[in-house]
Protein backbone atom coordinates (compact mmCIF):
# COMPACT_ATOMS: atom_id res chain seq x y z
CA UNK A 1 0.00 0.00 0.00
CA UNK A 2 1.49 3.54 -0.81
CA UNK A 3 1.27 6.62 1.33
CA UNK A 4 -1.98 8.04 -0.28
CA UNK A 5 -3.91 4.78 0.24
CA UNK A 6 -2.95 4.58 4.02
CA UNK A 7 -4.02 8.40 4.18
CA UNK A 8 -6.96 7.67 2.89
CA UNK A 9 -7.28 4.54 4.82
CA UNK A 10 -6.74 6.52 8.04
CA UNK A 11 -9.46 9.49 6.71
CA UNK A 12 -12.42 7.05 6.37
CA UNK A 13 -11.54 4.91 9.56
CA UNK A 14 -11.52 8.51 11.43
CA UNK A 15 -14.79 9.77 9.90
CA UNK A 16 -16.52 6.34 10.86
CA UNK A 17 -15.27 6.53 14.04
CA UNK A 18 -16.44 10.09 14.75
CA UNK A 19 -19.79 8.86 13.09
CA UNK A 20 -20.01 5.77 15.44
CA UNK A 21 -19.36 8.21 18.41
CA UNK A 22 -22.16 10.37 17.24
CA UNK A 23 -24.73 7.65 16.41
CA UNK A 24 -24.31 6.13 19.97
CA UNK A 25 -24.34 9.21 21.49
CA UNK A 26 -27.32 10.02 19.37
CA UNK A 27 -29.30 7.10 20.87
CA UNK A 28 -28.01 7.50 24.38
CA UNK A 29 -31.08 9.57 26.52
CA UNK A 30 -31.11 9.23 29.99
CA UNK A 31 -32.73 11.06 32.33
CA UNK A 32 -30.72 12.96 34.68
CA UNK A 33 -31.10 15.94 36.29
CA UNK A 34 -29.32 19.07 35.45
CA UNK A 35 -26.72 20.26 37.92
CA UNK A 36 -25.91 23.90 37.61
CA UNK A 37 -22.88 23.96 34.92
CA UNK A 38 -20.10 26.57 34.72
CA UNK A 39 -19.42 28.70 32.06
CA UNK A 40 -16.14 30.54 30.54
CA UNK A 41 -18.09 33.50 29.91
CA UNK A 42 -19.57 33.63 33.22
CA UNK A 43 -20.65 31.32 36.74
CA UNK A 44 -24.10 32.66 36.24
CA UNK A 45 -26.81 30.08 35.25
CA UNK A 46 -28.17 29.90 32.16
CA UNK A 47 -31.41 31.15 33.52
CA UNK A 48 -29.92 34.87 34.55
CA UNK A 49 -29.14 35.79 30.73
CA UNK A 50 -31.73 38.12 29.43
CA UNK A 51 -30.52 38.26 25.46
CA UNK A 52 -29.53 35.64 23.23
CA UNK A 53 -25.88 37.34 22.59
CA UNK A 54 -25.43 37.10 26.75
CA UNK A 55 -26.94 33.59 26.73
CA UNK A 56 -25.05 32.07 23.19
CA UNK A 57 -21.77 33.04 24.53
CA UNK A 58 -21.89 30.68 27.04
CA UNK A 59 -21.26 26.81 25.34
CA UNK A 60 -23.52 25.25 28.07
CA UNK A 61 -27.08 27.38 27.32
CA UNK A 62 -29.65 26.96 24.84
CA UNK A 63 -31.34 30.31 23.92
CA UNK A 64 -34.84 29.97 22.97
CA UNK A 65 -36.55 32.56 20.64
CA UNK A 66 -40.32 31.17 21.15
CA UNK A 67 -40.40 32.25 24.67
CA UNK A 68 -36.91 34.86 24.89
CA UNK A 69 -35.61 32.23 27.60
CA UNK A 70 -31.97 31.09 28.19
CA UNK A 71 -31.85 27.37 29.25
CA UNK A 72 -29.71 24.59 30.00
CA UNK A 73 -28.77 22.89 26.94
CA UNK A 74 -30.30 19.00 27.46
CA UNK A 75 -26.78 17.28 27.12
CA UNK A 76 -28.40 14.26 27.46
CA UNK A 77 -29.48 14.81 24.04
CA UNK A 78 -27.15 15.62 20.95
CA UNK A 79 -30.06 18.36 19.41
CA UNK A 80 -32.47 19.48 22.21
CA UNK A 81 -36.23 17.71 22.09
CA UNK A 82 -39.01 19.70 21.17
CA UNK A 83 -40.20 20.04 24.93
CA UNK A 84 -37.72 22.52 25.51
CA UNK A 85 -37.60 24.41 21.76
CA UNK A 86 -38.49 23.96 18.49
CA UNK A 87 -35.35 23.49 16.12
CA UNK A 88 -36.18 26.57 14.23
CA UNK A 89 -36.30 28.61 17.83
CA UNK A 90 -33.57 27.50 19.28
CA UNK A 91 -29.91 28.83 19.22
CA UNK A 92 -26.72 27.83 20.30
CA UNK A 93 -23.35 29.58 19.58
CA UNK A 94 -24.63 32.36 18.03
CA UNK A 95 -28.19 33.91 17.71
CA UNK A 96 -28.76 34.32 14.20
CA UNK A 97 -28.23 30.44 13.12
CA UNK A 98 -30.85 28.01 13.79
CA UNK A 99 -30.45 24.14 14.97
CA UNK A 100 -32.55 23.22 11.68
CA UNK A 101 -29.80 25.49 9.82
CA UNK A 102 -27.15 24.37 11.52
CA UNK A 103 -28.34 20.56 10.99
CA UNK A 104 -28.76 21.22 7.38
CA UNK A 105 -25.73 22.48 6.82
CA UNK A 106 -23.31 19.85 8.94
CA UNK A 107 -25.32 17.19 6.87
CA UNK A 108 -24.18 18.84 3.40
CA UNK A 109 -20.68 19.21 4.46
CA UNK A 110 -20.35 15.54 6.00
CA UNK A 111 -22.04 14.45 2.73
CA UNK A 112 -19.47 16.15 1.26
CA UNK A 113 -16.47 14.78 2.96
CA UNK A 114 -17.77 11.24 2.31
CA UNK A 115 -18.25 11.39 -1.42
CA UNK A 116 -15.37 13.61 -1.43
CA UNK A 117 -13.09 10.81 0.92
CA UNK A 118 -15.28 8.22 -1.71
CA UNK A 119 -14.21 9.62 -5.22
CA UNK A 120 -10.59 9.77 -4.20
CA UNK A 121 -10.54 5.98 -3.20
CA UNK A 122 -11.97 5.35 -6.51
CA UNK A 123 -9.61 7.58 -8.14
CA UNK A 124 -6.78 5.86 -6.61
CA UNK A 125 -8.26 2.15 -7.19
CA UNK A 126 -9.16 3.43 -11.38
CA UNK A 127 -5.10 5.19 -11.57
CA UNK A 128 -3.41 2.09 -10.47
CA UNK A 129 -5.63 -0.12 -13.00
CA UNK A 130 -4.92 2.54 -15.81
CA UNK A 131 -1.05 2.76 -14.98
CA UNK A 132 -0.76 -1.64 -15.79
CA UNK A 133 -3.59 -1.33 -18.53
CA UNK A 134 -1.15 0.59 -20.91
CA UNK A 135 1.94 -1.22 -20.17
CA UNK A 136 0.25 -4.61 -20.99
CA UNK A 137 -1.54 -2.89 -23.71
CA UNK A 138 2.23 -1.72 -25.51
CA UNK A 139 3.65 -5.28 -24.75
CA UNK A 140 0.68 -6.29 -27.09
CA UNK A 141 1.10 -3.59 -29.75
CA UNK A 142 4.93 -4.48 -29.71
CA UNK A 143 5.01 -7.80 -29.55
CA UNK A 144 2.46 -7.07 -32.94
CA UNK A 145 4.45 -5.12 -34.71
CA UNK A 146 7.68 -7.19 -34.19
CA UNK A 147 5.50 -10.55 -35.44
CA UNK A 148 4.45 -7.99 -38.53
CA UNK A 149 8.23 -6.90 -38.84
CA UNK A 150 8.84 -10.33 -38.91
CA UNK A 151 6.57 -11.78 -41.40
CA UNK A 152 7.52 -8.88 -43.80
CA UNK A 153 11.44 -9.63 -43.32
CA UNK A 154 10.32 -13.06 -44.28
CA UNK A 155 8.14 -12.23 -47.47
CA UNK A 156 11.34 -9.62 -48.68
CA UNK A 157 13.66 -12.32 -48.58
CA UNK A 158 11.55 -15.07 -50.41
CA UNK A 159 10.76 -12.30 -52.90
CA UNK A 160 14.50 -11.68 -53.31
CA UNK A 161 15.15 -15.49 -53.50
CA UNK A 162 12.15 -15.65 -56.56
CA UNK A 163 13.77 -12.96 -58.15
CA UNK A 164 17.08 -14.03 -57.98
CA UNK A 165 15.87 -17.75 -59.60
CA UNK A 166 14.34 -15.64 -62.39
CA UNK A 167 17.08 -13.65 -63.49
CA UNK A 168 19.15 -16.64 -63.10
CA UNK A 169 16.98 -18.80 -65.76
CA UNK A 170 16.73 -15.72 -68.46
CA UNK A 171 20.63 -15.18 -67.81
CA UNK A 172 20.12 -11.62 -65.86
CA UNK A 173 22.56 -12.14 -63.34
CA UNK A 174 26.33 -10.69 -63.93
CA UNK A 175 29.04 -13.03 -63.34
CA UNK A 176 26.57 -16.40 -63.71
CA UNK A 177 27.33 -19.71 -65.14
CA UNK A 178 24.13 -19.94 -67.18
CA UNK A 179 24.63 -21.38 -70.32
CA UNK A 180 23.41 -19.02 -72.35
CA UNK A 181 25.93 -16.46 -71.31
CA UNK A 182 28.71 -17.41 -73.43
CA UNK A 183 26.59 -16.52 -76.22
CA UNK A 184 26.36 -13.15 -75.73
CA UNK A 185 29.30 -12.35 -74.95
CA UNK A 186 30.92 -13.50 -78.15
Amino acid sequence: MNKTKRGIMSSLLVVVAVTYVLVSRAECHTSTTPTPLKSNVSLLACKAFSTCDSCTQNPKCLWCMTNDTCTDYPVSYILPPPAVCKLSQARWGVCWVNFEALIIAMAVLGGTIIISIAVCCCCCCCCNKRQSGPDRDEERFARRREEIRQRADERKVERKVRHDDIRKKYGLVPDSDHPYSKFENE
